[in-house]
């Protein structure tokens, strides 16, 4: 009998246990993790992903750590950020053409990560980089320093807005004002980018 296993399945399978890491890691690496609670589900009902959340992987002194937006923007070891995913599961996504990713450029990556410490999150979702939001954080790293869109710009009125979970949500957040052409990037739309591998 055969038997099939993802990697983020083994992966899981080894942290559960206090095994180290087999996986190379690498500067520039995006890491996906779900969560539902709070408001996880409405964005996974938007998105039509299951993904909720993402960061961004950087080695420093040989350990994992990754930025990621929460509140505030913050950085956390592996096994902080992946004790926030439901199932403590997580994918990693990594950038097909790595000699983009060279010293020079991974060190701009990060000074900006670190520029970005201390940000509130971005409860509204807006574009503007007074606070931020997961996906946006990440998006714009990756755009500012790279030149590269990880995953298309959408507005607000394109995602799936039809469930009452998603509209109390939006009722919340905005009250009757809804930004329904604000641009926004999603941790799925991310995920699913032709960049990424």
């Amino acid at each position: 009998m055969r038997f099939s296993f993802s990697l983020s399945f083994v992966l899981s399978f080894l942290f559960s246990f206090g095994q180290p890491y087999k996986t190379d890691f690498k500067n520039g690496d995006l890491i996906f993790i779900v969560n539902p609670s709070g408001q996880g589900k409405a964005i996974q009902l938007a998105t039509h992903s299951k993904y909720t959340h993402i960061g961004i992987v950087f080695v420093e002194d040989g350990k994992t750590v990754v930025y990621h937006a929460v509140e505030p923007v913050s950085k956390s070891s592996l096994k902080e950020f992946i004790a926030m995913s439901a199932d403590k599961t997580y994918e990693i996504k990594r950038l097909k053409d790595q000699n983009l990713l060279t010293t020079d450029k991974v060190a701009e990556l990060l000074k900006a990560a670190e520029k970005d410490l201390g940000k509130h999150y971005d409860l509204g979702f807006s574009w503007d980089d007074e606070r931020l939001y997961c996906s946006e954080f990440v998006w714009k790293l990756y755009k500012r320093n790279l030149n590269l869109d990880i995953g298309a710009l959408k507005p607000l009125k394109s995602f799936d807005l039809s469930h009452p979970s998603v509209q109390a949500k939006m009722r919340e957040r905005y009250g009757n004002s809804i930004p329904m052409d604000e641009k926004m990037i999603s941790p799925g739309d991310m995920y699913s980018s032709n960049l990424l591998e």
